[in-house]
């Protein structure tokens, strides 16, 4: 079982990838049961799928240009732009160009540690 929080300090130069396949790689920067942050890289032309989940999901573009789809709705973001995710809203992403997504979730996704 892994364990339920991160370290108080997380180094991303210890941190490995997951790869998601499909061109998306993800790394957990810190978590415990109340709130969760991830880096999700993705490739150009990879595609985040249309997905929901209850957790309320705020998310910044940390470089690249990502079509974000939430609830039907679609905006082209860029680095410093944001978005917010309400709970159980069908959202999906585009990588226009290859970037990185900072994801942060409540409560945690416990799924990623799986």
């Amino acid at each position: 079982m892994m364990n339920r929080q991160s370290d108080i300090f997380i180094l991303d130069r210890n941190l490995d990838w997951q790869d998601l396949g499909n061109g998306i790689r993800r790394k957990l920067l810190g978590y415990n049961g109340a709130v969760m942050m991830a880096r999700i890289e993705f490739q150009a032309g990879a595609v985040g799928t249309e997905h929901r989940h209850p957790h309320i999901q705020c998310s910044m573009v940390e470089s690249g240009v990502f079509d974000i789809t939430i609830s039907g709705r679609t905006e082209r973001l860029r680095a410093g732009d944001g978005f917010l995710v309400p709970a159980n809203e069908l959202h999906s992403a585009v990588a226009v160009e290859a970037g990185i997504l900072l994801d942060t979730f409540a409560p945690m996704r416990e799924d990623f540690l799986a």
